[in-house]
């Protein structure tokens, strides 16, 4: 009957946790002008640019599984993984972060440690491959927006050298390493394979969420519609770029120990409540096996999550 309710528990665990992440993968915008630009980003035929940008980059036979439209419901998985530049699937992640849950849970069960902590640490283990997966997106992002001001620049460069724009992003394909490199050899080859410049550049817009290349895809369009020297604009938004990177660094600074506390005390009482377990065990206990216990370590655990979100508000400033 315990071998039930822990694999019951650990599955409803694994489950929130999933639906957690989706959710919180949607993402949404920021700014009133990265409205702005979606707006007008997302007019035309991006939808099938996007399907004929996704095909072209489709491998054969991959047949979407159960797990796959299901949980595409909540979050385009598909776009997540493009972003962190991987070749796993959902279902492939499902499939590791259920080894992963059974690890954590045999893990629990050689340590012979209470068995209300067994489907925690089995839920904590199968989180692990989404946090991998998260890290890994978000520092493929963060790369691209550090390159792009040096990409705007290479591709002034070869327009003022006489040479056309699907050129530029060619040579910045071969100068530049990943991942912007990859990106805008991908947008070259689009256009080699028949997508059109603006269709190509709003996939690109849709793969990267990034601000400053929508206002490049925005300035680009613009320029092809009504003309102008895009090479100036694009002097001009690189320079723009590199000033926001100057004041973000210096926001950064300043709240470096705001953002140090937030971490301390968010891993304090874990790390208090592992160290109180291995000393006194059945002190600890008193939080599982009493009713009250429970509902103070519900509410201990609401609390820490409204003081995260509060820490991060403060210390997260937009520029």
């Amino acid at each position: 009957m315990s071998t039930l309710i822990i694999a019951t528990a650990t599955f409803l665990a694994v489950s929130s946790l999933v639906g957690a992440v989706a959710f919180a993968f949607r993402g949404d915008s920021a700014t009133r002008a990265e409205d702005r630009l979606d707006l007008f980003i997302r007019t035309g035929n991006k939808r099938e640019a996007i399907k004929e940008s996704t095909l072209l980059n489709e491998p054969l036979g991959a047949i979407p599984g159960v797990a796959d439209r299901f949980f595409n419901r909540f979050a385009n998985f598909k776009l997540i993984f493009d972003q962190a530049d991987t070749n796993l699937t959902l279902s492939r992640l499902l499939m590791i972060c259920g080894i992963f849950a059974l690890c954590g849970a045999g893990l629990g069960a050689a340590l012979r440690v209470h068995i209300g902590l067994v489907p925690i640490l089995g839920a904590f283990m199968a989180l692990m491959p989404f946090c991998w997966l998260y890290i890994r997106r978000s520092r493929r992002l963060k790369a691209f927006g550090a390159q792009l001001p040096d990409a705007m620049e290479l591709v002034a460069r070869a327009l003022r050298a006489g040479q056309s724009l699907p050129a530029g992003f060619s040579m910045v394909s071969t100068e530049m390493g990943d991942p912007i490199g990859k990106e805008f050899g991908r947008v070259f080859e689009e256009q080699n394979l028949g997508c059109s410049m603006e269709d190509s550049l709003r996939s690109l817009a849709e793969r990267i969420p990034n601000t400053d290349l929508k206002f490049f895809v925005t300035a680009v369009v613009l320029q092809r519609q009504t003309g102008g020297d895009l090479a100036e604009i694009l002097d001009k938004i690189g320079q723009l770029i590199r000033q926001r990177f100057q004041i973000w660094g210096q926001i950064q600074a300043l709240t470096g120990e705001g953002r140090l506390s937030g971490i301390i005390l968010m891993a304090l009482p874990f790390f208090l409540f592992v160290v109180v377990y291995y000393l006194n065990p059945s002190y600890v206990m008193l939080l599982f096996d009493d009713s009250l216990g429970r509902k103070m370590l519900a509410v201990a655990l609401f609390m820490q999550l409204l003081g995260a979100l509060c820490i991060r508000k403060i210390v997260n400033i937009k520029v």
